[in-house]
């Protein structure tokens, strides 16, 4: 390691609306030796609108491995990088991990420079709980696998989030409705921070019925969020008789057995509760 080692920053950009960056971000892209971007002409955009010249090279799924070995020895000589997403905070739901994983690994440090995110700015406005909330990202596109997914999810308490596209939106909100229950509150946000930003909160049927009138709403990048499932009445503490209990079995399974099960569920001895059984019965 060089004496001036790099930084790796993870700059947050807009989710839509251009003046959704930070003045820190700003200073960060313009004084990195390079940033790296999930598609260079996407933030090209955003860069030349800020008169931003900083070398701008592309890290995404795809090259993401590959690219880190490149990227860790710019941060040897010296090089500061900042990554970027298309949009929002990058890692979430986007490339980046395996390069901070890397990155920490080899001794550089990993600044953050926050700002926006779609699923914050969601959370914010959707009018469900917020306090506890579960993140869920894209769910898989194939129908089987997505049903198996909200099914795992159905008895969830907290806030549920997901990431939905344009071509799987309708379809995601009806197998919801389906697996949560229809009168499950929800709120569908579209197009966050855009002229057409949409925030709708009704239970899932009812958001089923809204989308299916009107194409438009089916339109754009969504946020789906879920009202948790409500906790299950949890049961009072009953204090178990074992004698009582052992009694009650051995009417149905032999002493041995009976005691084996009583000791599983109050944590006594077997052989002790055995001798017991045996003698209950011999007392008739």
């Amino acid at each position: 390691m060089s004496n001036r080692a790099g930084i790796l920053y993870i700059v947050a950009t807009p989710i839509g609306n251009m003046g959704d960056i930070t003045e820190r971000a700003l200073q960060t892209l313009r004084e990195v030796e390079l940033i790296a971007a999930e598609d260079t002409r996407h933030s090209a955009r955003l860069l030349n609108h800020h008169a931003i010249k900083s070398h701008c090279i592309a890290l995404h799924e795809h090259n993401e491995r590959n690219a880190s070995a490149g990227l860790i020895k710019r941060l040897e000589q010296g090089d500061s990088i900042a990554l970027i997403s298309d949009a929002g905070t990058p890692l979430i739901s986007d490339p980046g991990f395996y390069l901070v994983r890397e990155v920490q690994q080899a001794g550089y440090r990993v600044v953050p420079i926050p700002g926006a995110s779609a699923l914050i700015a969601a959370l914010s406005v959707a009018g469900l709980p917020s306090d506890r909330f579960s993140f869920e990202g894209f769910l898989p596109s194939k129908r089987e696998a997505r049903r198996r997914t909200l099914e795992k999810l159905s008895q969830e308490t907290r806030t549920l989030i997901f990431y939905e596209s344009t071509h799987r939106i309708f379809d995601s909100l009806h197998d919801m409705a389906e697996i949560f229950g229809a009168q499950r509150q929800a709120a569908v946000v579209r197009e966050l921070t855009k002229t057409f930003e949409t925030v709708h909160r009704a239970e899932l049927g009812a958001l089923c019925e809204w989308m299916a009138a009107d194409d438009n709403q089916r339109r754009g990048e969504f946020v789906v969020l879920v009202h948790g499932a409500e906790p299950s009445q949890s049961l009072e503490r009953v204090e178990i008789d074992p004698q009582a209990l052992l009694i009650e079995l051995m009417a149905l399974q032999p002493p041995k057995k009976a005691a084996a099960i009583v000791a599983k569920l109050t944590g006594l001895k077997k052989n002790a509760l055995y001798e017991l059984g045996l003698r209950l019965k011999s007392e008739g």
